[in-house]
């Protein structure tokens, strides 16, 4: 692996909080401002540290976890409820130097499932850890606990009731789509950095989609599908509909594409994202290399997203 002069590398963090149906006549002036403010936030936070020479794992941890601690977004605080009327929380970080990760799933007691995700990756032998399991490995590192209580918010125990009816309704006529409602995909929270190492991370969280059925895992905390790092290639965290994005391998294929076909970042997004839509998936992923180039490119209507730089200044973005 080249070496990389410290005293050149810039240092860029690119933030997405998920992709969907988001179109203006569909988000208020005052929800467009708590959206991007939102976003802002996280981003200074994660700035602060790369700019102070902090490493891009760091910055992706503190950076997703505010977006967790959000109730804005479906991760965390936000989570989306399943078919139970609980919430299911993943996640996952990835170190591109070394290519460690950590993943939790199915988790339902860890207030930062991001912060669980680091202490897999740096305290145990294991990549992923699911349900109790991951919980009990959680608490016994220190991880913050809560009861399930702490995730409930009345704007996602609407969707849910919301979602579950038009999906009964769906059922009594024979209708199985699985687009009932298309705003079930929004919300996933990422992140991806390059610190003034010269080194890459990628963290991504989630709350999985509204009225979820059957322990359903989606991309996120799948390693090479939703969330991937490598310093060789580039940092990535997607959202959307995860069954695509695992069926691509679509964090990986991104960063091979770079790594080997030696093609620019916004051009191997573009490809990704046209796989995954040939498919019939929908969704967005955020991505940065080591040069500090990135992409934010998606395929839905709108992608809550992000990126600051050594400039300072933070850029959000919502629609199209």
């Amino acid at each position: 692996m080249a070496k990389v002069d410290s005293t050149t590398v810039p240092f860029r963090l690119v933030i997405h909080g998920g992709a969907g149906a988001i179109d203006r006549e569909s988000v208020s002036a005052q929800s467009e401002q708590e959206y991007r403010d939102a976003l802002t936030a996280a981003l200074v936070a994660g700035r602060d540290i790369l700019a102070g020479h902090g490493s891009a794992m760091d910055a992706v941890v503190a950076t997703v976890q505010i977006l967790e601690d959000c109730p804005l977004f479906n991760a965390g605080r936000g989570a989306v409820f399943n078919a139970d009327g609980k919430n299911e929380l993943d996640a996952a970080i990835m170190d591109g130097r070394t290519l460690a990760a950590g993943a939790v799933a199915g988790v339902t007691k860890i207030k930062n499932p991001i912060t669980a995700a680091r202490l897999v990756l740096a305290e145990s032998k294991q990549v992923m850890l699911a349900g109790e399991g991951a919980e009990r490995f959680a608490a016994l590192k220190g991880a913050v606990m809560v009861s399930p209580d702490y995730f409930f918010t009345e704007q996602r125990s609407a969707d849910f009731l919301r979602v579950k009816h038009l999906e009964e309704l769906a059922d009594s006529v024979g209708d199985h789509s699985p687009e009932v409602d298309p705003d079930r995909i929004a919300g996933t929270v990422g992140a991806v950095a390059l610190d003034m190492h010269g080194d890459l991370a990628a963290g991504t969280s989630t709350g999985g989609i509204t009225n979820k059925r059957f322990g359903r895992i989606g991309d996120s905390p799948i390693i090479g599908a939703g969330t991937y790092a490598d310093n060789e290639g580039c940092a990535v965290s997607a959202t959307g509909k995860g069954e695509f994005f695992i069926r691509v391998v679509a964090a990986h294929e991104l960063s091979a594409l770079i790594k080997y076909r030696h093609i620019s970042i916004t051009e191997g997004a573009e490809l990704v994202i046209e796989k995954i839509a040939n498919l019939g998936g929908q969704g967005g992923l955020i991505a940065v290399d080591r040069a500090g180039r990135f992409a934010m490119t998606f395929n839905s209507i709108g992608m809550y997203r992000g990126t600051i730089g050594a400039d300072g200044n933070p850029e959000t973005a919502i629609f199209r």
